[in-house]
């Protein structure tokens, strides 16, 4: 029981630490990727990324002319997805559907978000053409090649390319079409969920981003009469700062949740000590009556309140682990969110060492009373 309080607080710190950096890794290795030169327009605030990413929040198609017409941008590329059901030769799975207009995003998904085929070709603008991501020929539908049919909400359309892979599962297991077929299949017929605006060669990227938000605002006040600030407009390396502090702020908050575990631990371990002390007075006095002097003493209880909180720390670090690598098998099965845990060695090395400096704190006041112990009294004592 003493060692409880350090297995729970050390088993926190591992299994959220490593997932949470492993959420962190795919992000940000899917945002470097990107072009310095283009720009992420979200309806919503940034303060809240849950609502603007799956919340139903869309930019209008005044939203996408105004960012078009905007001084130094080249080209918007409006981006809409959603879950749908893929049927391909009596296999039904549930697929994330993206819809992106290859007449202006085909080079820009190319040549800045790192898409390349693996095999076939790239789709024709309007036609009931898919490409899709290599997870989903190589795990959803193992039979499926290029040529194959599939259908989506009854309409029948056509395999033309296999993806290569871009590293995470999330992104491999997407199915893409033409944002007018999507428009059509899915009766969203106006607006995007997301658009990326490409700069144009000789402007500033973050000057550019200003300017997108003066003409939305300028746009939004002239069809509302009202100024609304109900959409967000970063460039990829923005971006990939605030996804730095955010996951930053998640684990710190998760180290102090669990250090307060370790605290209720270090605790424990505090009141062993000081029963360990009280059992062995005699011992004590016979050690300092042969010559122990009390650094050796409170050396000696240090040592020992240390390895307890080791002993801890090391059952947290392998439950911890196993809890990662649990979530992480989970989400391989299940690939519509791709979750990878990112253990380290220090990681691991961080969790040992900080039981046992929790372990050593906590014997500290029970050292120091049993250094304190005259030999005379020690040996005296019932």
């Amino acid at each position: 029981m003493t060692i409880i309080g350090v297995v729970i607080g050390v088993f926190l710190i591992i299994s959220l630490l490593s997932l949470s950096e492993g959420i962190k890794t795919a992000i940000l290795q899917q945002l470097r990727m990107m072009g310095k030169d283009l720009i992420m327009v979200f309806p919503g605030e940034m303060t809240n990324l849950v609502t603007m990413m799956v919340g139903g929040m869309k930019l209008s198609d005044e939203d996408l002319k105004a960012i078009e017409k905007t001084q130094g941008v080249e080209s918007v590329v409006p981006f809409s997805w959603r879950a749908e059901a893929l049927r391909v030769e009596g296999e039904k799975k549930t697929i994330l559907l993206g819809g992106i207009s290859w007449k202006e995003g085909l080079e820009t998904l190319r040549s800045d978000m790192g898409l390349d085929l693996k095999d076939g070709r790239w789709p024709v603008s309007g036609k009931r053409e898919l490409i899709v991501g290599s997870e989903v020929s190589e795990v959803l539908f193992p039979k499926m090649k290029v040529g194959s049919k599939a259908t989506i909400q009854g309409r029948e359309f056509e395999i033309v390319g296999i993806l290569k892979s871009l590293g995470n599962k999330q992104d491999d297991s997407q199915v893409y079409m033409d944002l007018d077929v999507y428009r059509e299949i899915t009766g969203e017929r106006t607006g995007a969920q997301f658009a990326y605006a490409k700069v144009k060669p000789g402007f500033s990227t973050d000057e550019v981003v200003e300017k997108i938000k003066e003409s939305l605002d300028e746009s939004r006040k002239k069809k509302r009469g009202e100024d609304l600030p109900s959409f967000s407009v970063l460039s990829s390396e923005k971006l990939t700062g605030i996804v730095e502090d955010i996951m930053a702020l998640i684990q710190a908050a998760i180290f102090g949740f669990a250090s307060i575990a370790i605290a209720v631990g270090g605790i424990g371990i505090m009141n062993t000590m000081y029963t360990s002390v009280h059992e062995r007075i005699k011992e004590v006095g016979i050690m300092k009556a042969v010559g122990a002097k009390n650094k050796t003493i409170v050396i000696i209880f240090l040592v020992e309140s240390g390895l307890v909180g080791l002993l801890g720390g090391l059952g947290g670090v392998i439950l911890g682990l196993g809890l990662a690598k649990i979530v992480e098998i989970y989400f391989q099965i299940h690939p519509v969110f791709y979750l990878k845990a990112v253990v380290s060695p220090q990681l691991i090395l961080f969790g040992l060492a900080f039981s046992f400096l929790v372990g050593c704190i906590s014997g500290f006041l029970p050292a120091r009373s049993a250094s304190k112990l005259k030999p005379v009294d020690a040996l005296r004592y019932e």
